[in-house]
């Protein structure tokens, strides 16, 4: 068969994408490997974070440096192995987060992250599943009362320069809210506008449900041999060839593989993570989601139980799993909060796709009519699928977009294409 669109890739950007095209009135096949929201977009914070108009940057402090080169750090760990192959985008990525280039950059992905909560909210009235949503925002909790100061300043710049609504807590405030916390902490920014969801991957499945509900097809398959045709575009699955006029690519981590053939050799890579779920030690209870950032990790109250996630793993996408920094940040969630055992048979593990700007790639690929992309969200895969998903629909049907992508396109990155 022959469709007006082929998405390849199903999590939430893929979803989300395939939602806005067939509300358009395209006829659209949804492409992947494995069931709908099950790789990235299943192991994150569950947070749509509206406050993330900041990128996560290379740390550009020295003692934050040292920390990760000698793997004391938490919140950041590398493979030594994968360095061959990682060391030039992180070299790029590195200059990219130099104050004159990061300021540049915050100012074109502050209109995007804007979108957030306003695309979120549409699919999930859409979708039925307001009751995975609650709306109380997150805590970025400190025990250092320096950092605490330094954080809060910067969030008084983005609620002036970008809307972005907080509180400042003190130790009292945040003891008050978690009475079962071991140990006291210094204060938190609690950021109030952000969403959070207590099951990040049913969320893509209620959205998938929407789309099958608006007729929408999927098949499950990796895509592969991606062409070109006189007619549009073909690609091969286990049960045959696929056919579209277009085809979007939203396969996140994996995008390179139908995008190099092409000669699109862009300079991506991978920030692994981890999660795992726990109970409770005597009946405690964590009511909101926390990042404890002088650590580096994330405790949040889900349905699968308290999630931790870890911080960035630079390491080759599929390298084995390597979950150190799991296992030290579950000794620092410890002291702070009666963990109990753990539920999952095993770490989940999953990839961040990033490009060397902290931007993603979404619009047209520049050598080749009707081919899309929207993949390189980093940590905001979750926070900006439904918006990339509506802002590709409005440009590949000819709408004016809700903000301008100029920043987003590929072509920023021609000097890495092949000829």
């Amino acid at each position: 068969m022959k469709y007006d669109v082929l998405v390849l890739g199903a999590g939430i950007v893929g979803v989300s994408t395939a939602i806005h095209l067939t509300r358009r009135g395209r006829s659209v096949l949804l492409i992947d490997k494995n069931e709908p929201g099950r790789e990235t977009s299943f192991g994150n914070a569950g947070i749509i974070q509206r406050e993330g108009v900041r990128p996560h940057a290379f740390p550009r402090d020295l003692a934050m440096l040292m920390q990760v080169g000698l793997h004391l750090s938490t919140a950041a760990r590398y493979d030594p192995l994968a360095l061959p192959r990682i060391t030039p985008p992180l070299l790029r990525y590195w200059w990219e987060s130099s104050p004159s280039h990061y300021k540049r950059i915050v100012k074109s992905y502050a209109p995007l992250i804007a979108l957030s909560i306003d695309e979120h909210a549409d699919l999930i009235a859409a979708s039925g599943a307001e009751h995975l949503v609650i709306k109380k925002g997150w805590l970025l909790g400190f025990r250092t009362e320096a950092k605490l100061q330094t954080e809060a300043a910067k969030a008084q710049q983005d609620y002036e320069l970008y809307g972005v609504n907080h509180k400042l807590l003190s130790g009292d405030d945040i003891a008050a809210m978690e009475p079962d916390f071991r140990i006291r902490m210094a204060g938190a920014i609690h950021w109030t506008d952000p969403w959070t969801i207590k099951d990040p991957g049913a969320l893509v499945s209620a959205y998938f449900e929407l789309y099958k509900s608006m007729g929408g097809q999927f098949t499950a398959g990796a895509a592969k041999n991606l062409r070109q045709t006189a007619e549009g575009w073909a690609t091969e699955i286990e049960s045959g060839i696929v056919k579209g006029q277009e085809v979007v690519v939203t396969l996140g981590p994996w995008a390179p593989e139908v995008l190099e053939p092409l000669g699109y050799r862009l300079p991506l890579f991978v920030k692994r993570g981890y999660h795992m779920h726990y109970g409770t030690e005597g009946g405690a209870k964590l009511n909101n989601w926390i990042i404890d950032a002088d650590v580096g990790y994330l405790l949040a109250p889900m349905e699968r139980g308290i999630r931790l996630t870890t911080g960035a793993e630079f390491a080759l996408r599929d390298a084995a799993p390597t979950p150190i920094q799991l296992g030290k940040a579950e000794t620092a969630a410890r002291e702070l909060f009666p963990l109990g055992e753990r539920l999952d048979p095993a770490p989940w593990k999953g990839a961040r796709p990033c490009t060397p700007d902290m931007m993603p790639i979404i619009g047209p690929a520049p050598k080749h009519r009707g081919l899309w992309a929207g993949i390189g969200h980093a940590h905001h895969g979750f926070t900006l699928g439904p918006a990339t998903g509506h802002l590709l629909a409005q440009v590949m049907t000819g709408e004016k977009p809700a903000i301008d992508i100029t920043p987003f396109a590929m072509d920023r990155f021609a000097g890495s294409f092949s000829r």
